[in-house]
């Protein structure tokens, strides 16, 4: 088996949900069953979307669900230094241009691409007259990638249709997630990126900026999401709920019988000392992504039992 280091990067916009602790759970088995290390990063650089109190309600969860870390918790909102440097290398080989357009000057030049308008290049080869500066863009210097993906196998993207030349810095100065992202997992030593579909797009940005960056791409495995009852990914800023900690085996059966993993009763709910440990170490061992589920996972199906 390959040893390999993934990594967990929930943002503190609220506790756990089902959603976000299945992909805790799929990341940290994916680390585990390598025999790799995991880390826990808090995606907090974006600090309005940060609920008080959430870290710590975050790790509180993983912890009485048996899912342990490596090393120290990173905080993305201490990391400001390590990405401003990252920015002043790509300054220094010409891989980024200042830009002038708001997003509504974007949107309303009308090309329209797979997850929104995209940047028609106005800024690229120099400001126009009387125009200042407000965010920071990366070149996309490749528009075609492919990568083979652990669950979904090969996919291509068209960096142009999802956007084009992007946003690195925002106008308010703040550090946009992509190369936050890769910055950190570059740091990391992040061998294996574990995460939803949902940031299926993310993929060519984040390769232009590895390759920008002089460093080997990582592998990448993309799971499928958990949906509401509405048909909706579950999420925070829709309502999901917290998920409860006082019945952790009873909260982590259903979901280890809904990501594939055999010989799970998803109606398991002793409180047993050990229980937690020891379904963690059957799934651990029964772990293969072949046994993900091709389509979405209903939220009702990882509802504990007598929930």
């Amino acid at each position: 088996m390959t040893a390999c280091t993934g990594r967990f990067a929930p943002t503190p916009s609220g506790p756990l949900h089902a959603g976000s602790l299945t992909a805790a759970v799929i990341s940290w088995l994916d680390a585990r069953s390598r025999q790799g290390r995991w880390h826990l990063r808090i995606d907090d650089i974006d600090r309005p979307r940060t609920v008080p109190g959430a870290p710590d309600e975050i790790l509180r969860t993983l912890d009485a669900c048996g899912l342990g870390w490596d090393g120290a918790v990173v905080f993305q909102s201490e990391r400001e230094p390590a990405y401003r440097e990252a920015l002043a290398r790509l300054e220094a080989g010409g891989r980024v241009f200042a830009c002038a357009c708001s997003r509504q000057e974007v949107a309303a030049a009308g090309l329209m691409g797979l997850e929104g308008p995209i940047y028609p290049g106005t800024c690229r080869e120099g400001l126009p007259p009387g125009r200042e500066g407000r965010s920071i863009r990366l070149r996309a210097d490749q528009r075609h990638w492919t990568i083979t993906d652990r669950h979904l196998g090969a996919l291509g993207f068209d960096l142009h249709r999802l956007g084009g030349d992007f946003v690195i810095r925002r106008a308010d100065g703040v550090f946009a997630y992509q190369l936050a992202t890769v910055v950190d997992d570059i740091d990391l030593g992040v061998t294996d990126v574990v995460r939803g579909i949902d940031l299926l797009g993310s993929v060519p940005r984040q390769l232009q900026l590895y390759r920008a960056f002089g460093h080997p791409e990582p592998r990448y495995l993309h799971h499928p999401v958990v949906i509401a009852d509405s048909g909706r990914k579950l999420a925070k800023s829709s309502g999901a709920a917290p998920v409860p900690r006082r019945r952790p085996a009873a909260l982590l059966a259903p979901i280890l019988a809904a990501i594939g993993i055999p010989g799970v009763d998803p109606g398991f709910a002793t409180a047993a000392p050990g229980a937690v440990d020891d379904l963690l170490e059957h799934a651990r061992r029964q772990w293969d992504p072949e046994r993900l589920p091709s389509g979405p996972i209903p939220e009702a199906a990882l509802r504990p039992a007598g929930a």
